[in-house]
């Protein structure tokens, strides 16, 4: 009999955990999931609107098993989308940070903010933390963002952090035929354009 092949992973996407950090930024509050998180997880993922480029409006059973995806991201790799909580009303508003699944085309920070808040800069301000995070914890020398070519408020946000686009790809099973942009920045970059602003 022969022996199973080894699981190939990217470096970059096994760091090990459980990990618990806390970001802050002046309104925002990022930690990794809870419990208590699901109800406004849920509500996020039923919301059309919200869901329209994210793969489609999921009921709360499937958003069941996407919430503990990313509670087993903490758990095992040590990193997740962060949880967001706007501080000003202590209320869950959206899932922001990085994400590297299996056959993911790599080392990402995305953003899902629940529509009742957008056009408050929240996924910008939460991005840029979760950016440098992974930057500065993780190691990651590259950051991408997989954003539909119609999705214009994300492509906003995506040139607020200094990303560019580079190309195009398929997404991995399930969503193999959705079609997105890769917009991609390196670490040096991103050190770079930090350590200008503040000279």
């Amino acid at each position: 009999m022969n022996a199973p092949k080894p699981v190939q992973r990217d470096a970059a996407c096994v760091q090990g955990g459980p990990a618990t950090p806390r970001l802050e930024t002046p309104r925002l509050l990022l930690r990794p999931l809870q419990l208590d998180d699901f109800d406004a997880w849920a509500e996020l993922s039923a919301d059309a609107e919200t869901m329209r480029f994210l793969g489609g409006v999921q009921p709360r059973s499937v958003a069941w098993r996407s919430f503990l995806f990313v509670a087993g991201g903490w758990s095992l790799q040590g990193f997740a989308p962060f949880s967001v909580i706007e501080k000003a009303s202590g209320r869950w508003i959206g899932r922001v940070g990085p994400l590297c699944p299996e056959g993911w085309p790599g080392t990402e920070i995305g953003w899902t903010i629940a529509r009742h808040v957008w056009g408050r800069g929240y996924a910008s301000e939460a991005a840029e933390a979760a950016t440098d995070w992974a930057f500065r914890t993780l190691g990651w020398t590259e950051i991408i963002h997989c954003i539909h070519a119609d999705h214009a408020a994300s492509q906003a946000v995506a040139r607020k952090l200094g990303s560019s686009p580079l190309r195009t790809t398929r997404m991995p099973p399930p969503f193999e035929d959705e079609v997105v942009g890769i917009w991609v920045q390196s670490s040096e970059e991103w050190f770079a354009r930090h350590k200008a602003a503040t000279t």
